[in-house]
Formats: structure tokens, sequence, C-alpha cells
């Protein structure tokens, strides 16, 4: 008579964490690199913050940049806005810029990789250039496209992207130290100095044009 196979305890239990670890791994990291910073977050944190062992987290990422990499070209929206009709006032770009501020929401996005990680690694770490560049040239083109659907006459070609140029550097600007004005305590830019900034912009399409 054939006697039945010892259960081994927890193998149900490491099937599902094997199946989901990649996945366990990134929120972790995420949720660390947010927080401490790349540099400071040691891979065991993650892998006891992801609770998988240290050894999975090797097998999907074999090093931490390559984590940080992952995270970068999977948790960034491939576009950041699909449809500009939503933010386009006829006849006004500066209430139109303003819309896509916060339809954009680059401030306080619901992704931590946006909205903290990107801008405290782009100095050290090539993929984090890459993908701010790629994101760069995204906003000047949805900028210049929201700038010519709203603005009362035509403008030139070149007015529009000096104009689209001189917002998205204020507003990558402005996100890129409100994680460090947050931390230092430290006031945020208001809506007021937000449509100000806008307003100038707009302006210049008028002076350039």
């Amino acid at each position: 008579m054939q006697m039945p196979k010892p259960h081994r305890a927890g193998r149900r239990r490491s099937k599902k964490v094997d199946g989901d670890a990649r996945q366990l791994i990134l929120d972790a990291a995420e949720s660390l690199f947010a927080t401490h910073g790349f540099d400071a977050t040691a891979t065991a944190a993650i892998a006891t913050t992801a609770g998988v062992p240290k050894g999975l987290v090797f097998y999907y990422f074999p090093t931490k940049d390559s984590i940080l990499s992952a995270l970068m070209a999977e948790r960034i929206p491939a576009n950041p806005l699909d449809d500009i009709d939503a933010v386009v006032s006829p006849g006004d770009p500066a209430g139109s810029l303003i819309a896509l501020d916060a339809a954009l929401n680059l401030r306080d996005h619901h992704s931590s990789v946006l909205r903290v990680i990107m801008w405290r690694e782009a100095d050290t770490h090539p993929d984090v250039r890459k993908q701010l560049r790629r994101m760069r040239d995204q906003l000047l083109d949805i900028t210049a496209r929201v700038l010519q659907a709203s603005a009362p006459g035509p403008v030139q070609p070149g007015t529009l992207r000096a104009c689209a140029g001189a917002w998205v550097s204020a507003m990558l600007a402005i996100a890129t130290t409100d994680r460090l004005h947050t931390l230092d305590g430290l006031s945020l830019p208001t809506a007021d100095e937000i449509l100000s900034i806008s307003k100038v912009v707009a302006a210049g399409m008028t002076h350039l044009g």
C-alpha cells in the first residue's frame, strides 16, 4: 500500500507569493524609494516589505537599479493626457493652461513614481532622466496643442513652441521643488501663482505672435 506524501507546510502559500512576487516587489520598492530614496533603501528592506525571500528579488531583478528601471518603464503613464478637448476653453489660453495643470496633476499624482521618485532620482540615474525627457517632450506637444486650440486667433508655430516650452519648464520646475518645499516646511505654489504663470505665457502668444 502506497503511503500518502507528507504535506509540506507553506507550499500553497509560496506558490501564491511566487506568482505575485514581481508586483509585490515593485509595490514595496515604490513605497520605500518614495519614502527613503533609492540609495537609502536596501534590497533586504524591499524583500521584507514585499514579504518575499531576498533571493526572489534577485530572480526578477538582478540589481536594485533594474527595479528602478522597471518602475520608470511600467508606472509612468504612457500618455499624460489622451484628450485635450476636456481642458480647452476657446479664446482663453490661460484658463486652458490652468485646466491642463489640474488634469496632469504632476504635483499630487496618485503614483509616487511620478509624484516623488522621478524628480528625486533624475540627476543620478540615466533611465530616470530618459523617462523625464520623454514626458517633457509629450508635455510640450500637449501644451502646444492646447494653446493652439484655445488661442483667440492664429498663432505662429514658433510662438506656440516657445510659449509651450516656457509653461512646461515652469510646471516641471514647480513639480520638482514641491517635494523639497514640503520637506522643509515651506509654502507650496498657490493656485493664484499658477494662474499668474499661465497668464504670462498666454500673453506671450500675443506679444510674440
